[in-house]
């Protein structure tokens, strides 16, 4: 069971052909993709496209880029908006110390709503972190120690600590088509070493497309690139990844209600 756990439908670059994509993907193999929000104001359209499609899910969330500009999100708000159908997860929150498009403190205050919202929804976390390793783990640590919440670091680009922190508490972790790219061996190496059922297998379309699509706009179509990179590194055959970052991404998003039967 091929997933795109997580990509961006509502994103500008698809405009005009979100059925197109959709068809590729289902072509492709994909059963299932997870369509991220990012603000809250951009929440219904990304709502809306999960209504749309049967095999599209979406999160409710503020990434940190977006902290600022949202002004006060509260996890009552988070809870509320996640009581919808089709919303499977919180987020995409975190934080965001490479770009710093909102202040340091904002993205943290508004990062434990989100984790608030997690607790009390029960739905996992969405996760975005980049350059902040250090802070991400003692946030992690500190909040699983007032309340059990489960949750996913998407697109997974830091270094081995923060991996093994993240698997200590339960989460999971994402690997996107960074993986594929040349100077990713660092990447790959963490790879082999996590656990088979904390694994999944992410676009994050439109950026970020897999070798050999790198440099064209990325679509849910090409996660199997990602799968076929991950199976490599793994050294097992790509059925089996496949199928295993499908179960986990079911165990993981236990809210998602496929609909009976294959793809076609």
């Amino acid at each position: 069971m091929l997933i795109d756990s997580h990509c961006h439908l509502d994103h500008s670059d698809f405009a005009d052909e979100v059925d197109a994509v959709v068809r590729r993907a289902h072509a492709a193999g994909v059963n299932a993709m997870l369509t991220i929000s990012t603000t809250l104001t951009a929440f219904p359209g990304v709502v809306a496209l999960a209504e749309r499609f049967e095999r599209v899910f979406c999160t409710v969330g503020v990434h940190p880029h977006e902290a600022a500009a949202a002004g006060p999100v509260t996890a009552a708000e988070l809870v509320r908006l996640a009581s919808h159908p089709k919303v499977v997860g919180i987020g995409e929150c975190g934080l965001d110390f490479y770009y710093n498009k909102s202040p340091q403190d904002l993205q943290i205050a508004c990062f434990l709503e989100h984790i608030a919202a997690a607790r009390e929804s029960g739905l996992p976390l969405v996760v975005h972190t980049r350059d902040a390793d250090e802070t991400m783990a003692d946030i992690l640590r500190q909040e699983q120690d007032k309340g059990a919440f489960s949750g996913v670091l998407h697109c997974f680009s830091s270094g081995p600590a923060l991996a093994e922190v993240a698997i200590d508490l339960g989460l999971y972790i994402s690997l996107s088509g960074i993986l594929t790219f040349k100077k990713s061996e660092g990447l790959r190496a963490i790879a082999r070493t996590l656990p088979a059922d904390r694994l999944l297998v992410e676009t994050d379309a439109p950026y970020l497309a897999p070798v050999p699509r790198r440099g064209r706009r990325n679509e849910p179509a090409f996660v199997g690139h990602t799968a076929a990179a991950l199976a490599a590194c793994r050294e097992e055959p790509v059925a089996v990844t496949v199928d295993r970052t499908g179960v986990n991404f079911r165990r993981l998003f236990a809210k998602v209600q496929l609909p009976p039967g294959g793809l076609g």
